[in-house]
């Protein structure tokens, strides 16, 4: 049988590392970090041009028609280059539950914007002491006239300064209700955050927000499923980043050691050295094969709890094991503004906080294992 990628699918990743090799230089990322702001317009624009913004979208909506292992080539790609640009908070979280389970005025009103670059969507997936979207316990919904009216909190909201429209859930009387919010809307507030990454983050404050019934996509007769389905695309989605964040740092090592020279020989032949890059390249393989098969799974719409716990645990554990041996073995370079290396070491810790600790997710894993609700016949 052959696993390896369809000629389609390599053409995807070949068209996505041209664009962002040429664009995403650490030059340029350099530049926008100074102003501020880590944000490349013109590289989604440039993304959107060349039709990866709508890798994953239906092709009446202006998308290639491809599905999520294609949209997660893309996104190892990102990662690869540690590009400016949102593609998980707008592709994935944002723009496959609105195609899933969005209305057709919903999908038709949103989907071809984002495929031409001309519209950003985001979502809002955490609250204070609770990362499940699919149990809000900060933010609630009451019913007035055909919308509702919302109030509470979220955190970590991604671009949300530059959204038309910010996706999240909040309990109702009938249970978990997601809706598309207006943060231009009367009663938002958005208080910026700072974090790892220098990615644009902000606090959402909702005080008596009114959503209008067009903004509906789920009253709460499905929405937790709804949002435990775009959880679970979005932490693959990451695992992807981060697979494409390692790989980069892994390469960018051995690179570096096999130029580095003591005692007039390259450090790539000292055995320490070369078991600590093996390391690496052992973790990182197994990083892409967990998060693979998760892909694989969730693309083809089956169940994968028990394959993305396992990817994000790889992917913590692996991401942070990459991450400081690259800083080692580059010595004192490694932490330098100069090289590129700090910036693969920020992301990666960024990414290993997004999808939480390693170790509370191989705690749920045990659990499902103990109840029977992982390999099991």
């Amino acid at each position: 049988m052959d696993f390896s990628f369809s000629d389609e699918q390599r053409d995807v990743q070949n068209l996505a590392q041209a664009i962002l090799n040429d664009k995403a230089t650490p030059e340029r990322q350099d530049a926008l970090e100074k102003q501020g702001e880590r944000y490349d317009a013109q590289l989604w624009a440039q993304l959107a041009e060349s039709g990866l913004l709508g890798v994953a979208l239906e092709a009446k909506y202006g998308g290639m028609n491809f599905g999520f292992t294609e949209l997660c080539l893309l996104i190892e790609e990102v990662g690869r280059t540690t590009a400016p640009v949102p593609v998980v908070p707008v592709l994935v979280s944002s723009v496959l539950p609105i195609q899933r389970f969005g209305t057709d005025e919903q999908k038709q009103r949103l989907l071809p914007g984002v495929a031409s670059g001309e519209l950003l969507l985001t979502a809002a997936l955490m609250e204070s002491c609770n990362e499940n979207p699919a149990t809000p316990a900060l933010t609630n919904a009451r019913a007035q006239g055909q919308g509702y009216v919302l109030n509470g909190s979220k955190l970590c909201v991604p671009f949300a300064d530059k959204a038309q429209r910010i996706l999240l859930s909040a309990q109702t009387d009938t249970g978990v209700g997601v809706f598309l919010l207006d943060p231009q809307a009367s009663g938002v507030s958005l208080a910026p955050l700072k974090v790892t990454s220098q990615e644009p983050q902000f606090e959402l404050l909702l005080n008596n927000v009114m959503v209008e019934a067009k903004d509906v996509i789920d009253t709460g007769a499905k929405g937790a499923s709804i949002m435990q389905w775009l959880a679970e695309r979005t932490s693959t989605a990451y695992c992807a980043m981060q697979t494409g964040v390692s790989d980069k740092s892994m390469r960018m090592t051995a690179s570096y050691t096999g130029e580095r020279q003591q005692f007039d020989v390259p450090i790539a032949t000292f055995q320490a050295v070369g078991h600590r890059a093996a390391d690496c390249y052992i973790d990182v393989e197994c990083q892409r094969l967990v998060t693979q098969q998760a892909i694989s799974l969730l693309d083809n719409e089956r169940e994968a709890t028990t394959e993305v716990e396992i990817a994000k645990i790889w992917t913590g554990d692996c991401g942070h094991r990459v991450s400081f041996a690259a800083q080692h073995l580059h010595g004192g370079v490694g932490i330098d503004k100069d090289y590129p290396l700090w910036r693969y070491c920020v992301w990666s810790r960024h990414i290993e906080m997004i999808l939480g600790s390693s170790a509370s997710t191989l705690a749920l894993l045990g659990g499902r294992i103990a109840a029977g609700r992982a390999f099991a016949n």
